[in-house]
């Protein structure tokens, strides 16, 4: 798959993101209660999930390959996931879309710069630049100019 698609891709979760953390916070707004919501957002995710593992996956891993796999990667995903989805959910109807999303989104480059740099998570290692910082300055510039506005 090409690079254009993938950044395309990208943009595109970026969207859902702000679709389904919008529709899901209402949720949580009319049962009164973020978690109610966050339940049922990730019951349909793990839903979906199986049905889509079970149409397209050819051949499961070995109980070798699982017996390799550290403990704390069985839950720690999941965790997260929780935790992030519940605040999203909590934290949108207080204080708005644009700067849940907006702040989310600081975070995550900001995380993503210095985990990368450091190929946490056995990822693809990225060294910090003068312009990865100078993208900071202006992303945390922009968090300022949307919340001040």
């Amino acid at each position: 798959m090409s690079n254009s698609i993938l950044l395309l891709l990208s943009v595109s979760v970026g969207i859902m993101v702000v679709i389904q953390g919008s529709i899901n916070a209402r949720l949580g707004v009319l049962l009164n209660n973020a978690l109610l919501a966050t339940s049922t957002a990730l019951v349909m995710s793990a839903s979906v999930t199986l049905i889509a593992v079970f149409v397209t996956v050819r051949q499961f891993p070995s109980m070798d390959q699982i017996k390799t796999i550290p403990a704390y990667m069985w839950f720690t995903g999941g965790i997260l996931s929780f935790l992030a989805v519940s605040l999203f959910y909590y934290v949108i109807p207080r204080t708005g879309i644009a700067t849940a999303v907006t702040f989310g989104l600081a975070g995550q480059v900001i995380f993503a710069t210095i985990a990368g740099h450091f190929g946490w998570f056995g990822m693809p290692v990225e060294p910090i630049s003068i312009w990865k910082i100078l993208g900071m300055i202006v992303m945390i510039a922009g968090v300022v100019l949307i919340k001040t506005s």
